[in-house]
């Protein structure tokens, strides 16, 4: 029975990723996929094609999304892009939306952006415990001049999901960082530690209080 539980859990351990990534790729094609049926029936992948083929839609936004960056990288694209969002900035209320988005965007992924590329130690939730954070932002000016701080924006990540978490404004002397990659402290989050930076599993005892 022991050997054929080591067999077992070695089973497990190939497949279960295996499946795992299958699942979260195959979720992400089907919601591309949905999102394209907003499209007018006549250019509607399935319709064009007669039947339905999985992933179409991921390789459609991809192609556009290249197509757009190559346009709007161009002098043509850049003007085209500027006239776009003089006229987003004439509507009120997509104006306000349109603006955050766009600054969400480029602090992410603009060649400039700082957000999310480094990894910091702080004591959270109190003091004596630690954990990761991404450093997302400096503080503001104004909150640094009311606070007489020089204050820096946090984002504590949970586990396993790390996309969802919270964001803290912490003195900058109380954030200690790390020499470890964002890759690595996103793994080392979603395995809850069992997984080091290395990508070997950590091992280890904690011993016990014998008063207890």
């Amino acid at each position: 029975m022991v050997r054929l539980r080591r067999y077992l859990i070695a089973g497990l351990l190939v497949w279960l990723p295996l499946a795992v990534t299958v699942v979260l790729i195959r979720f992400l094609f089907e919601i591309v996929d949905q999102t394209l049926q907003l499209l007018p029936p006549k250019v509607q992948p399935d319709r064009l094609l007669g039947f339905h083929l999985p992933g179409v839609g991921a390789v459609l936004v991809l192609a556009v999304l290249l197509l757009t960056g190559v346009i709007a990288t161009n002098l043509f694209g850049r003007n085209l892009v500027r006239l776009w969002e003089e006229l987003l900035a004439h509507i009120p209320v997509v104006r306000a939306i349109y603006s955050a988005a766009k600054q969400l965007t480029e602090t992410l992924f603009g060649n400039s952006a700082t957000s999310f590329r480094k990894v910091l130690l702080v004591q959270y939730p109190r003091a004596g415990m630690w954990t990761l954070a991404f450093l997302t932002g400096e503080g503001t000016h104004e909150v640094n001049r009311k606070t007489g701080q020089d204050l820096v924006h946090i984002f504590v990540p949970t586990t396993p999901n790390p996309t969802a978490g919270f964001f803290l404004i912490m003195p900058r002397s109380e954030a200690i960082e790390l020499d470890m990659s964002v890759d690595a402290g996103i793994k080392l989050i979603l395995s809850a530690g069992a997984v080091g930076p290395d990508g070997k599993k950590n091992g280890g005892s904690v011993e016990s209080d014998p008063m207890r």
